[in-house]
């Protein structure tokens, strides 16, 4: 249900709950909103016949349910019918008596770039007597969603009691409630983390008196972007316990803060709020239900702090901070400043089985996953994975009957014998920035599924320059035709106009994700057919994709090197 509140000045979206709906399933606007009407009346089996060419080969439309492989958390035998489509695609179609001749559909392209540009959002840092002191020029970010509704979130915001900016994309599994929950506290946690004694006491006799509090943040947002108003007095009181401790912990000695223990310590402290807040519960019981979904479903995350050349990234799961670098000779080159904590990243295997019994080396990680369920192995919330199995039916048994109807949240993993499993403590990576350093992109794995790291870093570096090396092109091994060639060299002369289609280099990036061709260039077509997938088969093809890309100031980072 869309009200449009005009004195807001954007569509206010009043979420909508239906007994049909998962329990970790969350109102929040899609783009798909946007062209809905495009694929009622038959117009499905339409898009469905020309959405042939899929860009994961091993993923094919005849199956009955989305494959184990693009599922961030697969579903236990034991209840795995509760996340299968009732019906294939072909009983779908047949029992509704689409259409059954293929007919070709396409979006045009503004109705592309209505899709495409739906959530994105930029800002610049602004100037001072003329002259931009930040070591950031600004940034641009974007998001696409595959699920419904969308499960990534993203943050930006600017410290404004110490220095630097913070940025952040979230990815939510089993629903959006952590994710959303993770984007709205954790920078609070972190700039709270980073202030000094004295403003910790200054801001805590504030709220003693009744006065008005010094602001801590600058929000950055998108209007989808929303805060949740019923749970932000019980986010305060839970902050400020965790300030009070700080206060009572810091005798106003030191006033050296160390950055990267700051950022661990408070992602470490939300998820251990997010677990306390489940389980004493809410006497209210909108807010009780809300803290047991924001715990039971999870969310990775990915934050950079910005501060001078100081470039801090902190990273708790499988998104990934990417480091475009541009050589003397023009080309551009990545540098990764995050490490994915999954199954490909061995130490995190040796961590994982160093930390539980021998007698668990075999059944801790299991087809890749975490006890065979779940594809990162640190997160927030995924309280599954972190309380005693007697703790979970405690609460699950005292909870609302929403929670424990539920078979997931009664479900207890296999082989759960030494929890925790899960950890939400991050890796925290430092860089220097340097004059070369031109930009920074943070994604959810969306994107990196889809693009190479160096495609990544090479797109975004000629969006933002306007400069394109002319290198050969690549077929890589297909038979190509005079003419498919003619058309290719015909494509690459006019690829110097058509970049500026985009005013963002997320929403750039995001159509090169989706519309790359197995020529590496943007196929319309191609994109026309992705971007029509209705929700039934577009999470088989990808998943949510959400970037910020960060640019930087290389006069200012080249001044702070002259200086020392």
């Amino acid at each position: 249900i869309v009200d449009e509140n005009t004195s807001m000045g954007f569509p206010y979206r009043i979420p909508v709950r239906s007994s049909s709906l998962p329990l970790f399933s969350d109102a929040m606007p899609a783009p798909t909103q946007l062209f809905f009407p495009l694929i009622r009346n038959c117009e499905l089996s339409r898009i469905y016949g020309t959405a042939c060419y899929c860009h994961h080969k091993h993923l094919c439309c005849s199956s009955s349910y989305i494959p184990q492989s693009r599922l961030r958390y697969t579903p236990h035998p034991a209840y795995a019918t509760f996340c299968r489509p009732k019906e294939s695609w072909w009983q779908y179609t047949q029992g509704r008596r689409y259409a059954s001749t293929p007919q070709k559909f396409y979006l045009t392209p503004p109705q592309v770039n209505s899709i495409l540009k739906a959530n994105e959002y930029s800002f610049k840092v602004p100037e001072f007597d003329g002259k931009n002191v930040s070591s950031i020029l600004g940034f641009d970010s974007n998001q696409l969603p595959a699920n419904a509704p969308i499960e990534d979130r993203r943050s930006a915001a600017t410290c404004l009691q110490t220095r630097g900016m913070l940025l952040g994309v979230f990815d939510g599994h089993a629903g959006c409630a952590c994710s959303q929950a993770v984007s709205e506290r954790l920078f609070y946690y972190i700039a709270v983390s980073l202030l000094p004694h004295e403003t910790l006491l200054e801001i805590e006799n504030a709220v003693e008196s009744g006065r008005a509090l010094l602001p801590i943040l600058q929000w950055h947002k998108h209007p989808n972007d929303y805060f949740s108003k019923e749970a932000s007095k019980l986010y305060f009181n839970s902050l400020r316990t965790y300030w009070q401790e700080l206060i009572d912990l810091n005798t106003g000695e030191s006033t050296d803060i160390d950055v990267k223990e700051a950022l661990i310590n408070a992602f470490k402290r939300l998820d251990n709020d997010i677990s306390l807040e489940a389980q004493v519960g809410d006497p209210n019981s909108f807010l009780n239900y809300l803290v047991l979904r924001v715990a039971f479903s999870g969310a990775t995350a990915c934050v950079a702090h910005v501060d001078g050349v100081d470039l801090h990234v902190a990273n708790t799961g499988d998104s990934r901070a990417m480091l475009g670098v541009q050589e003397e000779d023009g080309s551009w080159s990545a540098v990764t400043l995050s490490n994915d904590h999954n199954a490909q990243n061995e130490r995190e295997l040796e961590r994982l089985k160093l930390e539980h019994p021998k007698s668990e080396a075999k059944s801790v990680v299991k087809q890749d996953r975490l006890l065979g369920l779940l594809m990162p192995f640190r997160a927030f919330g995924d309280v599954k994975f972190k309380w005693s199995i007697d703790l979970q039916k405690r609460v699950i048994e005292s909870g609302p009957d929403q929670l424990n109807d539920n078979e997931y949240t009664k479900f207890i993993p296999p082989n759960y014998h030494t929890p925790p499993y899960l950890t939400a403590e991050p890796e925290v990576t430092y860089h220097r920035l340097r004059p070369q350093d031109k930009f920074l992109v943070l994604a959810t794995d969306g994107l990196w599924e889809t693009m190479h790291r160096q495609d990544v870093v090479r797109i975004v570096g000629e969006y933002l320059t306007g400069m394109h090396h002319q290198q050969p092109i690549a077929v890589g091994g297909y038979k190509v035709t005079l003419g498919q060639m003619h058309g290719l060299l015909t494509e690459r002369r006019t690829k110097m106009s058509s970049v500026f289609e985009d005013q963002n280099a997320a929403t750039h990036l995001i159509r090169h994700a989706v519309g790359n061709n197995e020529f590496g260039t943007v196929d319309h077509e191609r994109l026309s057919k992705m971007l029509s997938l209705p929700e039934e088969l577009a999470r088989m093809y990808r998943d949510d994709i959400t970037i910020i890309v960060v640019q930087f100031n290389s006069h200012v980072v080249g001044a702070y090197q002259n200086r020392e």
